[in-house]
Parts: C-alpha cells; structure tokens; sequence
C-alpha cells in the first residue's frame, strides 16, 4: 500500500456524496470567516470615524495677548476640528447636554472647551499668573472601549496643535523681549563707561580730598597747638591784666594832688622865671656897655696904626703895600686886650644868668604845660584804671573762651583724623568702584553680545523651534498600509491553524484500514497527513487570493507569502493531525490549547514581549509567532533574511507532526478494547 493510495482513499471517502463534498467546501472556506471577513470588517476603521457622532461644546470667551491681539483659540479649535470631518462633530450648546448624551449613548463622546481656554492660552505672558488651557473630554466605556483610546489620540493632536500655535506667539514675544534687552543691555554697557569715567574722576577727587584731609590733619594739630600757646597766652594777660588794674588803680590814688601841686609849681616857676628875666637884662646891660667899651678902644687902637703906616709912608719908611700888610697884620693878629678882673667876671655871669633866664622860661613854660596837661593826665589815669579793670574781665573771659576753643581745637584734630581716615578709605573705595565699573562696561558689552538679537526672519524659525522643539522623522522600513494590514499576519496565521483544527473534527488523521495494513509505519503516517494537508493548502491558497485581490492587501511579495502561507499549512496540519492521532479525541483538546497558548504569545496584536515571561517560552516553542513574523516581513516588505528560516523551522514543526503521526501509528498498530470501544469520542 503506497502513500499516496491512503491518501486518496480517505479523499474519496469524504468526497464520496454531495454532504461530504458540501462538508470539505465548508471546511475549505473556515479560514475565510476567520481570515478574510474579519480583515474585510476591520480593513480601514480609522477612516471610517467621520461616521460617528460627537458633542462639541465651545464656551470660550476669547482673550487679548500681551500686545493686544484678540484671541478666539477655543472657536478656532472648534472650526478646524469641524473642517477635519475625522468624527461627526455635533455643537451643542452647553455641557449638562453634551454630558446627557454621551451617557444615553447619543453621543459617543464629547469635548468641551471651556471658556477661560483662550485666556489661559495668554496667561504665560503675566509670569505671576500662568495657567494651562484645558480640553475637557467627556468618554463612555460602555458605547466602546477603543473609542476612549482614539479620542485621546485626538486630543493629543489638537493639544500638539494649540501649544505649537500658541508656543510660536510666546517665543516670538520672547524673543523680541531677547532683542529689547540687547539693546538696552548696550545701552547699560554706555552707561556703565560713562559711570566708569565717572567713578574714575570720583577717585581722583578722592585722592585730592585725601590729600587735602591730610593737611586739615596737620592744619588742625597746628591750630591745636596755637590754640594752647593762645591759652596760655590769654592766662598770662589775664594775670597781667590783673596786675594793670591794681597798679593803676593805686597811681589813680596817689596821683590824686597832681594838677594842684603841678599848678603851684608852675606859678612858682613863673615868677623863677621873670626874676631871671629881669636879671638878665641887667647883666646883659652891664655887658653890652663892657663890650662896646671894648670895641671902642680897638677901632681906636686900630686908628693908630693906619695913622702910624701913614706917617711912615709919609716919611717914606714904607710903602703902601707895607702898610695894607702891617694893617692886615694887625686886623688877623689883635685880641682884645683882656678886660681887667671884675669885667671878665661880670661878662661870664652875663652868661650864666641869660642861660639860667632862658631856662627858667622854659622850666615856667614847661610847668605851664604840665599844669595844663596834669587834669586830662588825672581823667587818663582814671580811665586807664577803669579800662584795666575791664581788661582784666575781659581777659579772664578770653582765658576761658581759650580753653573751650582749645577743647574745640581738640575735637576738631579728631574729627580731621577721622575725616582722614575717612578719605583714605573713601579713596581705597573709589579705586575699587572705578575698577569694578571698568570691569561692569566691559561684561555688560561682552553680556550684550551674547544676548540674542535676532531679526524678524530669524524671530519667526526660532519661534517656530522653541514651540515644537522636538519633530519626529519617521523613517519606516516596512510599513503597513492599513489598520486591516497591520492585523493581516495574525488573522491569516491564526485563519489557517483554525481551519486545519476544523478539519480534524471531520477527517481521520489515520485510518482503520490503514493501521490494519503491513505498511511501514512512515507511509501510514504520511498517507493520513497528506489529505490534510491538500485541504489545507487549498484553504491557504484561497485565503491568499481572497486577501490580496479581494481586500487589496498588496503584500510587498505576494508570490513568497503564499509560499510562507503553504508552508504554515503544511506545519499546522503536520502537528495537528499528529498530535490527534497520537492522543485521540483527548488530542483535539490538546490543539485547541495550544491555540489558545499562540493567540497570546505570537505577538500578532502587540508584541510578545510585553507578555508575562512564561509566555516567551511559549512564544519560543510554537510556531505561529515565527509565521506571524514572516508574514510581516513579505507584506510590508521588510528584510527577508529571517524567511528562510522560518521555512526552515516550519519544515521541523511538518517533521515533529510526522514524528507523532508515526509513533500513533506504531501504538495503535496494537488494539485493545479501548479501540473498539473508546472511553470517549469526540
């Protein structure tokens, strides 16, 4: 018996009556149900979104921005959202409406803008009063649970949206803000050179100031020390003074009797003085008569001698030159012959009186003048005692003021230290102020330069980045074209391992006959796997055609996939139909597990890794997550080094389900009464 007689004898038996042959079209057609009609309702559900109701409620006031540009954000977003057409959106007129249909079902969801949302949009510009704008979104589970997921997709994008829009209006704002401090820090830069120059003069006024303090130091240590010299001073005249005044006072007593004692002396004197007079003129008589006596005798005697050179020359004795001589002689050589005794005495009293005369007058005019003067010396002397006793007041006076400008001098010299001391630090800081205002022009400069200062091109790209810094390039190397698409690797791998377990609920993986026969054990085996696997391929290759023609899948290759897809048949039906005849109707419990056990783990909606660890082994084990992962590749397109071995592995499942088939034909080779009659049938 040869293996391919088995198999077409258990094709004719299921082939054999229009119920059977019904029964293999319906058994081809499973995967379909599975595969292509749920791919069919769920091809594009995304663009079918329009057809859903949904509650939009606008309360939104508007707001002005910082420079007094009107915002309308809330009826903005409303009219882009209704321009979109990505759900029925349905205005309605306040929240408590819109809240009353989502939970009636009306409405699948509903979103609600409210109405400080243009006003927090601007909040951002007052820094003490920023508040988010809010989207309220009103969902309910029970009219989907998807729906929920969908609608925060979109909100995300609307948010994305306004905070980019807005986020582009506040950089601007911020920027320009960049530009206003550029300038002003320029200006502050100006400013602080000129504060610097200032600063510098100031130092310089310092220095001089400090100089100056230095010699208000020295001045006031001199006025100090004049000062003390002035209070000593003003000590000693005060002593002085006090001494004037008692001496004076004591000449004012014993000068009292002056004018009368000088007045009798000058009446005395008076009359001194004209006894003297008349006296005088006495002698000066008696004088003046011997004088001329005296000069008589010598002209007389003189006479004589012209009268002798007369005679002489007369006789001839001499000449007249002789006699000019002898005169001239007698003129240069003649005394007068000295008087006798009581003349000479009388001439010499003469004189002694006339100066005692002129004495006395003058002793009488003298007295007269002190008589006179001797009254005012009195009232002088008077006035002087009074003026030295008032001196002496005054100087005591003097003395005290003294010493409190001594005292004042004292404070003085202080505070000049102090002063100094001042300056110099007041010097020390304006050196420190000038330096730290060269240093505060030259940062501000250096500042100003790193400040942004970008122009109105520049404002609007950076605007544009600082609101949306982060933009995604999507770059995909497989990509699927639809939501159906992306589902179409599980749903068909999942289509084929359900219709192959459909199969086995009509078809004997071995047969009676077969077991009874004395063929090998491997033909058997290969004998009752090969009709399954004829359906199979025919169910794979028309689920391959629906697919691709039907729902326009396009796979990137379609000839590879359907390789990959009868290659997955030709696994699943080798495991199944071996698992089943080796295990019996307890079997098809075991296939139906290991459906459920792929369904989770193959990673056919999201990826197997997210699942519990157990599962990975799982994943590791069975075959499904390797044709799912296959099948992604040849759709959309992606790398196809992983298909080769996954041909690979899925020729080991067809061995290890041959394996089975043979060892379930070697054991039932040998009936019990079990065969005849099993403990149970499914």
């Amino acid at each position: 018996m040869t293996v391919l007689r088995l198999a077409r004898s258990e094709l004719k038996r299921m082939t054999g009556g229009l119920l059977p042959k019904l029964t293999i079209l319906a058994l081809t057609m499973v995967p379909l149900l599975y595969g292509a009609v749920y791919l069919y309702a769920n091809w594009d559900p995304y663009g079918k979104l329009n057809q859903i109701d949904a509650a939009l409620v606008v309360e939104d006031t508007g707001a002005s921005s910082a420079d007094g540009t009107r915002l309308e954000a809330g009826r903005k977003v409303a009219d882009s959202l209704v321009d979109g057409h990505v759900f029925n959106w349905q205005t309605v007129a306040g929240t408590a409406e819109a809240d009353q249909g989502v939970s009636s079902g009306k409405y699948a969801f509903a979103l609600k803008i409210p109405k400080d949302f243009s006003a927090n949009l601007v909040s951002p510009g007052s820094f003490d009063a920023a508040n988010q704008a809010m989207l309220n979104v009103t969902t309910n589970d029970a009219n989907n649970y998807l729906l929920s997921t969908i609608v925060d997709k979109l909100t995300t994008a609307v948010h994305k949206t306004v905070a980019t829009e807005v986020g582009e209006e506040t950089a601007n704002q911020l920027l320009t803000g960049f530009g206003t401090i550029h300038s002003q820090m320029l200006k502050a830069s100006d400013g602080a050179g000129q504060l610097a120059d200032g600063v510098a003069t100031l130092h310089d006024g310092t220095v001089t100031l400090h100089r100056g303090t230095g010699d208000l130091k020295n001045g006031t240590a001199e006025l100090y020390s004049g000062q003390l010299k002035l209070r000593d001073g003003a000590n000693a005249l005060s002593s002085g003074a006090g001494q004037l005044s008692t001496g004076l006072t004591e000449l004012k007593e014993k000068t009292a009797t002056l004018p009368a004692d000088s007045r009798a002396l000058a009446d005395g004197a008076a009359q001194v003085a004209a006894g003297n007079a008349a006296l005088n003129t006495k002698m000066q008589g008696l004088a003046g008569q011997l004088a001329a006596s005296e000069q008589a005798a010598a002209q007389a005697q003189r006479s004589r001698v012209v009268a002798s050179n007369s005679r002489l020359i007369a006789a001839g004795a001499i000449t007249p030159a002789q006699a000019d001589a002898i005169l001239a002689d007698f003129d240069a050589n003649s005394t007068p012959p000295a008087p006798p005794g009581p003349a000479a005495a009388l001439k010499s009293a003469a004189g002694q009186i006339q100066q005692l005369a002129d004495g006395s007058a003058a002793v009488s005019a003298g007295a007269a003048k002190l008589a006179g003067a001797t009254p005012a010396l009195g009232g002088a002397i008077s006035q002087a005692s009074t003026g030295a006793d008032q001196l002496s007041g005054g100087a005591a006076t003097l003395a005290a003021g003294q010493q409190s400008a001594l005292d004042g001098a004292a404070k003085i010299a202080e505070g000049s230290q102090t002063l100094d001391d001042g300056a110099a630090r007041l010097e020390s800081g304006a050196a420190t102020a000038s330096e730290g205002a060269g240093t505060l022009a030259a940062e501000l400069a250096k500042g100003a330069g790193q400040v942004p200062n970008p122009d109105d091109t520049q404002k609007d790209s950076l605007a544009k980045v600082m609101a949306d810094p982060v933009a995604v390039s999507n770059v995909s190397q497989a990509k699927a074209g639809s939501y159906g698409a992306g589902l179409a690797p599980f749903f068909l791998t999942l289509a084929l391992w359900i219709g192959v377990f459909m199969l086995i609920q009509a078809m004997r993986p071995v047969t009676q006959r077969a077991l009874a026969s004395n063929a090998p054990a491997w033909k058997i085996a290969v004998g009752g796997w090969l009709p399954f696997l004829a359906v199979s391929a025919v169910q794979a290759s028309l689920l391959t055609l629906v697919v691709d023609v039907g729902l326009g899948l396009n796979p990137a290759h379609p000839w590879l996939m359907w390789f990959l897809m009868l290659a997955a048949a030709m696994a699943f039906s080798a495991i199944i139909q071996g698992v089943v005849a080796l295990l019996g109707s307890p079997g098809k419990l075991v296939v139906l597990i290991l459906l459920v056990l792929q369904l989770v783990s193959s990673g056919g909606t999201f990826p197997w890794q997210t699942t519990p660890q157990p599962l990975h082994v799982v994943h590791q084990l069975l075959p499904m997550g390797y044709v799912v992962n296959g099948m992604r590749h040849l759709i959309y397109g992606a790398d196809l080094a992983v298909i080769l071995p996954t041909m690979l592995g899925l020729l080991g499942y067809t061995l290890l389900g041959m394996a089975l088939s043979t060892l379930a034909v070697r054991k039932h080779k040998y009936w019990t009464l079990k065969t005849l009659k099993p403990e149970i049938a499914v």
